[in-house]
């Protein structure tokens, strides 16, 4: 369990943190504390989560159907706490991005996006850094430090819920409808922690957002495939940014130890896939690399078989990136020639690039850049222009 450091004007003590564990997890943490029977402690655990995961609790004070003495005895031993935000940037198109300090040295960014899905879409992360080495991909650019625990994950949610303030509303209220496993890392190599962080933040006691909300993005880690789809239930998306094997070696590293032939291969085999939870297939336009007609009617002939959707992703500058984007005009072409063959393939506005929140550009960074710099950097590129 993670331990925080809270600070108040009187004392600096070390508790657990409640905010982000399981249920077994909180279960197993006030038992040990209290001594509780096992009825009591799974009484206790139901009031308490109700009070972290849907009314977005911050305190044992506000916990008003617990007794005074249990309240003032939880307190003494737990918090209910977020993690630190380094950095908060918010785009001229309202993306918001986040860069949070998990632990010292230790930094994460998710990204809520408004106006996707019912309302709006937030990504988050499941690694601090990544080690796939994808070449349009600026988190490849840092190293791996360490895979992100079910409730370092969970929080991402809970701190943007707390910044958008929408605790206790119902799903037709919310901002947050939809969660994107696209943020830094790769998630299925760390899918114990994924598919916990999933069970809590899909339970209809608390933050309640349906499984068919949450997708997760994997470039291909071919023998997690069916797990995740057995553990989790989530919607699925395969980063696939190339046809052939050449090219998908050089753009996604990882394609040399599974090749297109055996992701296709997992994905027609996925738990739950049909036309009603189509495989998201995911593209970035990388001008004169894998833009073409002929390549765009041999992605229809691969994905053939697979209940599939296609997102066309402009590619999103970063510093030192090798790319450029295709034109407009070329991607709307290769998305006719998929539309034609009866795929949906939306092309995906680039939001947040003024802030580098945009797909592709997330990158944690102690010594980060004044968000002035930023926007300087980006000046003369229109939001929303590909």
């Amino acid at each position: 369990m993670t331990e925080l450091k809270i600070e108040n004007s009187k004392a600096v003590a070390r508790s657990t943190n409640l905010a982000g564990l399981t249920r077994t997890e909180i279960e197993t943490a006030l038992g040990c504390a209290f001594s509780l029977d096992a009825k009591p402690a799974r009484m206790r655990v139901s009031q308490i989560w109700r009070w972290i995961y849907d009314a977005g609790a911050t305190d044992f004070a506000e916990m008003t159907n617990i007794s005074k003495d249990m309240r003032s005895a939880l307190s003494e031993k737990f918090v209910v706490a977020r993690p630190e935000i380094t950095e908060r940037l918010v785009s001229t198109d309202g993306t918001r991005k986040y860069l949070l300090q998990l632990a010292p040295g230790v930094e994460v960014e998710c990204v809520f996006i408004p106006g996707v899905g019912r309302a709006g879409a937030l990504c988050v992360s499941s690694q601090v850094g990544c080690t796939l080495n994808c070449t349009f991909c600026h988190t490849g650019t840092q190293n791996l430090v360490r895979n992100l625990t079910a409730q370092e994950i969970v929080n991402q949610v809970m701190l943007v819920k707390d910044d958008l303030n929408e605790w206790g509303h119902g799903p037709e209220d919310r901002q947050l409808s939809n969660i994107v496993f696209m943020g830094m890392g790769e998630p299925l190599y760390n899918l114990e922690n994924v598919a916990a962080a999933i069970d809590v933040i899909s339970d209809n006691e608390g933050i309640s957002l349906s499984r068919r909300r949450i997708t997760v993005s994997t470039s291909g880690v071919v023998p997690q495939m069916e797990a995740l789809g057995e553990q989790t239930s989530a919607m699925l998306a395969i980063s696939l940014h190339a046809v052939n094997d050449d090219l998908r070696d050089e753009l996604v590293p990882i394609n040399r130890k599974y090749p297109i032939d055996q992701l296709l291969e997992a994905c027609r085999r996925y738990p739950g896939a049909s036309n009603a939870r189509r495989i998201t297939f995911e593209y970035v336009m990388l001008k004169g690399v894998n833009d073409t007609d002929i390549e765009a009617r041999e992605l229809v002939r691969l994905l053939k078989g697979i209940p599939a959707k296609i997102n066309l992703i402009p590619f999103n500058p970063w510093p030192g990136a090798p790319y450029e984007c295709s034109s407009w005009e070329r991607i709307e072409a290769f998305a006719e020639i998929v539309n034609r063959a009866g795929y949906a393939s939306p092309i995906r506005t680039p939001r947040g690039r003024d802030i580098f929140a945009a797909c592709g550009q997330l990158k944690s960074d102690s010594k980060k850049r004044r968000a002035s710099e930023l926007r300087k950097q980006s000046a003369g590129t229109p939001v929303g222009a590909p």
